[in-house]
């Protein structure tokens, strides 16, 4: 520990990042072993599960430039796919603060990364850590009485508030609700059944038989799971969201599914411009991400639903509307996330 402790103070100080040059003593650390930065947050793979046939868990263990998360956040993980880095946001499944960081990666249908990760990912491989983000997380002060619900990976911060109150040693009461295609899909399903004080309920929507609950999400499976809940999480696709809101309007909620975008009915015809290259367009009435790759240009971007910031650039001039909330943005100088912004006429990007 001292030896490691003495490491860190060394390679931070002023002389060894004057005596490496303009790049830094993180280029050459890294040369030796990828996780050896000081600034970029990565994580080595240190094991790897397959528990299901549409999901891949991997176990990270996370160098000193990674700060740690609440349970419920997610993670931007970045990942090298021929030659590109791409990021994608996922929630741990571990409790907070305790290591190594348990990722569990729903496959889905034509998805690049859950689909590298689930074929290729292996115990020795780097993947980066971004930012850490989200507010679907549990009160400080802890409610007496939580209702969770979850449907496929949406299981994944549910298992993190459940495995942090376990370790907390949590005195109230839980129930946790989750849907899958059936139970060969269903995650910890075994870590699950043997959870003290937490009353779990599944419903399987392609073998209803198999489940505690039939059918979709209703009045009865609330009335089955914790109709008195002081608090309600629920994390899924949209229409699982909508269903516990129209009974639950006061539950946080998550979905990690692409929400529909209400697109223009026609195109701005304005001139989209991205500054910093040659590059100008007439706006086709698609997000401004896909009208940047199209013209030839490679923005970082990550979820490509407004949930992970990884594409915001800076708009300097120019009208957007954001897909997601409908609200038209005017600002002269604004930070914007060009995956979910149209533009509204000529829109100059820094880009």
């Amino acid at each position: 520990m001292f030896t490691q402790t003495l490491t860190r103070r060394v390679l931070g100080s002023g002389l060894v990042d004057l005596l490496t040059g303009p790049h830094g003593v993180d280029r050459y650390t890294e040369l030796v072993d990828p996780t050896w930065t000081q600034g970029d947050a990565r994580a080595r793979v240190v094991a790897v599960r397959r528990a299901t046939p549409r999901s891949v868990t991997l176990l990270l263990e996370p160098n000193d430039a990674f700060g740690g998360f609440t349970a419920g956040q997610h993670i931007n993980l970045s990942v090298d796919i021929d030659g590109r880095r791409r990021t994608r946001c996922y929630s741990p499944a571990s409790a907070e603060g305790r290591r190594p960081i348990e990722l569990t990666i729903g496959r889905h249908d034509g998805g690049l990364v859950s689909e590298h990760l689930y074929r290729n990912a292996r115990p020795g491989m780097t993947v980066g850590l971004d930012k850490v983000g989200g507010d679907f997380v549990l009160p400080a002060i802890r409610p007496r009485r939580i209702l969770l619900i979850s449907g496929g990976s949406g299981i994944t911060p549910m298992m993190s508030m459940l495995r942090t109150l376990h370790a907390e040693q949590y005195a109230g009461r839980v129930a946790f609700v989750h849907y899958a295609r059936n139970p060969e899909e269903a995650c910890y399903r075994a870590e699950l059944a043997a959870m003290p004080r937490v009353r779990v309920l599944h419903g399987y929507t392609r073998t209803p038989e198999a489940g505690e609950l039939a059918g979709h999400f209703g009045a009865e499976h609330l009335q089955a799971a914790m109709p008195d809940a002081e608090a309600v999480y629920v994390c899924g696709p949209p229409a699982l969201v909508a269903a516990v809101r129209e009974l639950r309007p006061d539950a946080l909620s998550e979905s990690f599914v692409p929400p529909e975008f209400s697109a223009p009915a026609e195109a701005s015809g304005g001139r989209v411009t991205f500054l910093g290259s040659t590059v100008s367009v007439v706006d086709d009435g698609r997000p401004l991400l896909e009208q940047a790759e199209a013209a030839g240009l490679n923005p970082t971007s990550g979820c490509r639903m407004g949930i992970c910031h990884s594409c915001t650039c800076r708009k300097t001039g120019g009208t957007v509307r954001n897909l997601i909330t409908g609200a038209i943005s005017t600002a002269e100088s604004e930070d914007i996330q060009i995956c979910v912004s149209v533009p509204v006429g000529d829109v100059d990007i820094d880009l």
